[in-house]
């Protein structure tokens, strides 16, 4: 009988220890969590306004570049497309004599590169498969039978 009274104590003991154990490591592991959460969250949004301006920066020096020196060509004879490309350039254009049609696209930063529509679309104009074309809309009045 004894034998199994020293046996339950020590279960008890063990189950009490293993609780007094779960409670201490959910506090400490949820304090670390709550750390961690707050440290990858600081910084998750410190990346997020990095990019936000990069990406700021980029589409303003887009805006701005005809005025920049290294723009080669009259800022009044370029036309901000945006995207896929960011100018459309008419040489000559300023003088009512247009001689060239350039496309060009604006990079920041060191590593930029053309996306891979851009460089399909630069392919495609130096295979000069280019062309123009005119639509008519017409009247848009309401025609009468």
């Amino acid at each position: 009988m004894r034998k199994i009274i020293e046996i339950v104590v020590f279960v008890a003991g063990l189950l009490v220890g293993l609780l007094l154990c779960y409670v201490y490591l959910r506090e400490r592991l949820s304090m670390q969590l709550e750390l961690w959460k707050t440290e990858f969250g600081n910084q998750l949004r410190r990346e997020v306004l990095e990019r936000s301006r990069t990406v700021l920066k980029g589409r303003i020096g887009e805006q701005l570049a005809p005025l920049l020196p290294m723009f080669k060509h009259e800022p009044s004879d370029a036309r901000f497309v945006g995207t896929p490309i960011d100018y459309v350039v008419f040489e000559g254009l300023h003088e009512q004599d247009p001689r060239e049609i350039i496309f060009v696209d604006v990079k920041t930063g060191k590593t930029a590169a053309l996306t891979p529509v851009q460089q399909k679309i630069k392919q495609t104009i130096e295979q000069k498969r280019v062309r123009w074309e005119t639509i008519h809309i017409g009247t848009l009045e309401k025609q009468t039978g």
